[in-house]
């Protein structure tokens, strides 16, 4: 049952599109029109809409920008849907709505359901919503990887689950490969690094500094280079607030505060104010008894000593030493200190580290050497499936003697994994290396299809290939470029009979030059410039009746009004008909 269908597009300034609506529906749909009059346009719009390469070429001359607009109708629930609404975009009654622009510039835009998102959003939808196959796609095919790839995709849990565990197992085996060999290959620095940081610990434990200690001792070297004058300073403050011993008549603040304090008394009962003032006389008095007292009590402590200034100095110097190579103060001293003796218990500790490692690396190699044995014979129990079904569907494409085949193989590497006695090569998805092998007729010997395959060979082992995918992992919508390339005749039919079985589970569309292949589609698009070379609104038709029967003809024999061309358009609509 389909789950999503691509309903329509609209394309505007994309090659030699002007402005176009395609209406697509369920089934097969051809797309069919002279050479150069933009069918292809069709798949690279759709390309585009699942976050293709946007290339400024294909922006229409005298245009500023190409916009490509679709609608698919994906029921709520599905995957696309979901993941759609996760990045804010909004389903319009069950039709998400996606829309590509390209400037002329390069630059690119995409929204989906009205919410501008990343290109690359697209490129997520496009994996649940359509598979889209044109010339470059049959290339791919010839790639090891993509081979790989389409195993694996049919394989399906039997191979997705020891792989996802192989990966994790895989990226922690590189991780523990990376940090051994920064270990070991830096080795020499980390020894140097640990003899200086040993120097900077042995030196600073031998002055033991105090954090503050620097401040203190500026302090006391400011105070002992200046005892003469602080205690004259003192000395003479001290006679001014309490008088002089040796000039008894001398005048001083203590005396005169406490005068002024005995006057305020006498009248204090008869104003408030003037009492709260004596109050405040009489606190002054206090303070400058006290101060008065601090003041003889520093001048009598307070000497000169020269030895402990040259002390002081010395110790000064020490830490000022240590603060030019470890911090700009003795805090940050200690704080480098403190740092040091943690990375220098790492560094030493490195020889037990690397054992560890080392220990846990061989653990998950074998783990690993484990996961890929799994992955292998998964493999190699899917591949004979999937080849088996694949030259099945060959028989039904004209290929009755071609038989597919896999072949799985892996290098030998020293620093490998070992599989059943050997070390071999390993990478993010196993150890195996996967190559599709083709024999297009018996007697022939199984070879690479990117040499054993024509050009019309290799589009239907495309087809077969996605055929068979279509009943193990089928996508909602199929587009084909050139899937007819190179054939024709009786091979040209049954591609379109089996493009007409695909399309009983899936939506297709299929751009085509083969009037045998177009015979099959329930719907039929014709795309048709207009006098300037451009395709407009009405560039692109839906054919029915006589108007269908008149492009098979041209197809056929380029004679839109050649009876034999019509008798043979009309036997092949009939014959596709009755295959239905």
């Amino acid at each position: 049952m389909v789950v999503s269908v691509l309903e329509e597009m609209r394309i505007r300034s994309l090659g030699v599109i002007d402005d176009a609506v395609v209406e697509l529906s369920p089934g097969f749909t051809a797309v069919t029109g002279e050479t150069g009059a933009g069918k292809t346009m069709v798949v690279t719009s759709l390309g585009l809409l699942l976050g293709g390469r946007a290339d400024p070429a294909l922006v229409r001359i005298g245009a500023k920008s190409a916009v490509v607009e679709g609608r698919i109708a994906v029921p709520s629930g599905a995957s696309a849907a979901v993941r759609a609404e996760e990045a804010g975009a909004e389903l319009d009654d069950g039709t998400l709505l996606i829309s590509r622009t390209v400037s002329a510039e390069g630059r690119s835009r995409a929204h989906v359901g009205g919410r501008s998102v990343p290109v690359g959003l697209l490129s997520e939808l496009a994996d649940d919503l359509v598979a889209v196959h044109g010339q470059t796609d049959q290339q791919g095919l010839l790639r090891p990887a993509r081979q790989r790839a389409a195993l694996d995709r049919y394989a399906g849990a039997a191979v997705s689950r020891p792989l996802a565990e192989y990966t994790t197992a895989y990226r922690r085996l590189r991780a523990l490969t990376a940090e051994l060999d920064e270990l070991t290959t830096r080795a020499r620095e980390r020894a140097q690094e640990a003899d200086l940081l040993r120097f900077g610990l042995d030196e600073i434990a031998g002055a033991e500094p105090r954090a503050g200690e620097d401040a203190e001792l500026a302090a006391e070297a400011e105070r002992l280079g200046h005892a003469e004058a602080l205690a004259s300073a003192a000395s003479a403050a001290h006679a001014a607030l309490a008088g002089d011993p040796e000039d008894p008549e001398g005048v001083d603040a203590t005396t005169l505060v406490a005068g002024a304090g005995r006057a305020l008394d006498a009248v204090r009962s008869h104003d408030p104010a003037l009492a709260a003032l004596a109050d405040r006389m009489g606190e002054i008095s206090i303070l400058l008894a006290d101060v008065s007292g601090e003041l003889a009590g520093y001048a009598d402590r307070l000497e000169a000593d020269p030895r402990r200034l040259a002390a002081v100095e010395e110790r000064r110097a020490a830490l000022t030493a240590l603060t030019r190579k470890y911090g700009q103060d003795i805090a940050a001293v200690v704080a480098w200190a403190e740092e040091g003796a943690a990375r220098l218990a790492e560094l030493d500790g490195d020889d037990d580290r690397i054992g560890g490692l080392t220990a846990e690396r061989d653990t998950v190699r074998a783990e690993l050497a484990g996961l890929a044995r799994r992955l292998t014979d998964a493999r190699t129990e899917a591949a004979d499936r999937f080849a088996a079904a694949v030259t099945e569907e060959l028989a039904s494409l004209a290929m009755p003697h071609a038989r597919v085949s896999f072949a799985l193989r892996q290098q030998d590497d020293p620093d490998g994994v070992d599989l059943d006695g050997r070390t071999v090569a390993y990478g993010p998805h196993g150890v195996d290396e996967v190559e599709l092998l083709l024999a297009p007729h018996p007697g022939a010997p199984p070879r690479p299809i990117a040499k054993g395959a024509s050009g019309g060979e290799l589009s239907r082992v495309m087809l077969a290939v996605e055929v068979v995918f279509a009943g193990t992992d089928p996508v909602p919508t199929y587009l084909f470029d050139e899937v007819d390339a190179g054939v024709g005749g009786k091979a040209a039919v049954e591609i379109g009979r089996r493009l007409a079985k695909l399309a009983r589970s899936a939506q297709v569309v299929v751009v085509t030059h083969l009037p045998q292949v177009a015979a099959f589609a329930d719907r039929q698009l014709l795309v048709e410039k207009t006098n300037d070379g451009s395709v407009t609104r009405s560039g692109v038709t839906v054919l029915e009746g006589e108007d269908r029967v008149r492009e098979l003809s041209r197809m056929l024999a380029g004679q839109e009004d050649s009876e034999t061309a019509r008798a043979h358009a009309e036997e092949l609509l009939a014959s596709a008909r009755s295959d239905g």
